[in-house]
């Protein structure tokens, strides 16, 4: 039986604001709220918010070290040297390789290649293993993205073997910063960006952007490049504001208007409209099918290329010939087939597990093992337990002798610091408030699991185990008008930080035929309109919600929490509900 979901209606604009901004900008007030609740309140800030421009995009030169980044490609290119392109085997990591490497290979430096680390036998960030296959092949100048900043070590190492690195990295790094050539990442203390927000990939565009610059190139030279960079920063799950939204909202126009050969492939393959793919199509189409290749266990591969499926989705993107690019979409489609599949099986395991352990079931938070379980699928599986159990939830397996694994949160619980106060049980551990990664030796596995759950029992707020669905506004059907549909696309592309809004509205009725739809039922699929109104029929579509259905089917009256969706379906647009909760009517109302 699914959670009860608690609904909380978010603060409204100032009524004066909303008034004043709405006739300004001859909207509904209903969206001239929504624009005063995410903090733009005057004529001039919904212009440039509605109206992204390249142009406000901040000077890289901006960025501490940038200078020295530069001059050192630059070097590098005057000589011939060989540089690798290094990236973490996720998407970001993927994708700001793949960028990088096009924009070298663009400028006419041949003496090029790329790697990525194996999930597997090397791990997360800068390897051993990395820095010796690259002093094996001449390279003299590494550039790494998405990863590195703690990397302090490993730079020391690759300094011995003549190799040279520029770090191009997001994350929070520690007090000591690697002595690399340059590290550019705008969260160093010692850095003024203006922006902090730049996913891996972004921080290696500004590199390009700052080559670029130096060296007369036009603008237009590297806006082929930002369908990657779009990519990144929808799955990365980085806020969409400031740079972030500008970066974004042209990095979709290319990907829908001109998308490189690898990612069209990606785009067909998913079964997309190739010309309206949207910030949710790559979270949850394009994006997992790039990560299963860096998911997947490699049991062979080319000694002269780096180690791992990363490379496969790497060798996609960078791909200029559409059939070549067609044969390595389907090697990414199958990864992404059998990663569902693991997957899939895997959860279903660890659900019964559960289910068999009644105390296990009433804890406020899960730890989970079994030594069995693939290393690259466990924090997806963490996910998939707080669909259905809505808690802290920690999924470990065995991997080269240790117990390794994927911690995630609910919103509000600070997941970090709960494995933190286990740190002394640990080897190490990394992440943020809501995921973490972590590694301990297999007799620590039982404390851990005390510990853990103990930590969370005193410190967790029992309102953060009820799912909670913040809506932005309550609407009429009547109000969903093919002028209001334009104005709402104008808020696009969402994300973090520029929600997709949420409306509620009461008292509706299914008008039509109610189905149950998906290989499993598991969808719910309806015609709403609200009573006394017929001509407010539209089309609804509940996923994962098969609870109603046949009270919904009856006729009776719900409440249904919403966002407003395009559904592009064979050359025809039309207006969908997709439906987060419904809450049967009872009583009088």
């Amino acid at each position: 039986m699914p959670i009860e979901k608690r609904w909380v209606v978010k603060p409204q604009g100032d009524p004066a604001t909303v008034a004043s901004l709405a006739a300004a900008l001859r909207i509904s007030p209903v969206l001239s709220n929504l624009l005063v609740q995410r903090g733009i309140d005057t004529v001039e800030k919904a212009e440039k918010f509605f109206r992204p421009s390249l142009a406000d995009l901040h000077d890289p030169f901006l960025m501490k070290d940038m200078d020295r980044a530069v001059e050192r490609v630059e070097r590098a290119v005057a000589n011939h040297e060989k540089i690798m392109v290094y990236g973490d085997y996720d998407v970001d990591g993927c994708t700001a390789v793949a960028l990088v490497y096009k924009f070298l290979r663009h400028i006419g430096h041949k003496n090029l290649l790329f790697y990525i680390p194996d999930r597997y036998t090397e791990g997360y960030g800068i390897s051993i293993k990395g820095i010796d296959f690259a002093a094996r092949k001449g390279v003299s100048l590494i550039i790494a993205l998405d990863c590195g900043i703690k990397a302090t070590e490993k730079v020391v190492y690759a300094t011995s073997k003549g190799v040279d690195f520029i770090i191009c990295d997001h994350h929070l790094p520690a007090e000591e910063i690697p002595r690399a050539v340059a590290v550019l990442d705008p969260k160093r203390v010692d850095c003024t960006y203006p922006f902090d927000e730049l996913s891996g990939c972004g921080v290696g565009f500004k590199l390009v952007q700052a080559y670029a610059q130096k060296n007369n190139m036009p603008f237009e030279q590297i806006t082929p490049l930002l369908d990657l960079l779009v990519v990144s920063i929808a799955s990365d799950i980085v806020p969409l504001v400031g740079e972030n939204r500008i970066l974004a909202y042209f990095g979709l126009k290319n990907l829908n208007r001109e998308p490189s050969k690898g990612l069209l492939s990606i785009i067909k393959s998913c079964g997309l409209d190739k010309h309206n793919s949207t910030i949710d199509d790559i979270v949850f189409k394009l994006g997992p099918r790039i990560n299963a290749a860096g998911r997947m266990r490699m049991d062979e591969h080319d000694e002269n290329a780096s180690p791992s499926g990363g490379h496969a989705a790497v060798e996609l993107l960078i791909e200029g010939n559409e059939s070549v690019a067609a044969e390595f979409g389907n090697v990414i489609d199958s990864y992404n087939q059998d990663r569902k599949s693991i997957d899939r099986h895997v959860t279903q395991e660890a659900h019964e597990y559960i289910e068999r352990n009644p105390a296990m079931k009433k804890l406020k938070s899960t730890v989970i093992y079994n030594p069995r379980w693939m290393k690259g699928i466990v924090g997806i599986v963490a996910s998939r337990l707080i669909e259905t159990y809505y808690r802290p939830t920690v999924v470990l397996t065995m991997s080269n002798g240790y117990v390794t694994g994927s911690a995630r949160s609910v919103p509000g619980f600070d997941l970090y610091q709960a494995v933190e106060s286990c740190s002394d049980l640990l080897e190490n551990f990394g992440g943020h408030m809501y995921a973490a990664g972590l590694t301990m030796r297999p007799e620590n596995v039982g404390e851990f699991t005390r510990r853990f759950n103990a930590f969370v029992e005193e410190n967790i707020d029992p309102q953060m185990l009820i799912p909670q669905v913040d809506i932005d506004s309550e609407l009429l059907f009547s109000d969903i008008t093919p002028t209001f549909r334009k104005e709402l696309n104008r808020f696009q592309p969402f994300g973090p930080g520029n929600t997709a809004p949420v409306f509620v509205t009461r008292g509706v009725i299914n008008h039509g035929e109610a189905k149950l739809v998906g290989m499993e039922s598991e969808h719910l699929r309806m015609d709403l309109m609200q009573r006394q109104k017929p001509n407010t029929k539209i089309q609804a579509i509940a996923f994962q919600q098969p609870t109603h259905y046949e009270w919904v089917r009856a006729g009776k009256p719900i409440d249904v929490c919403y966002q407003i969706v395009e559904n592009h379906y064979r050359g025809t647009v039309s207006t969908q509900l997709r439906v987060k909760d419904i809450k049967p009517v009872t009583g009088g109302r």
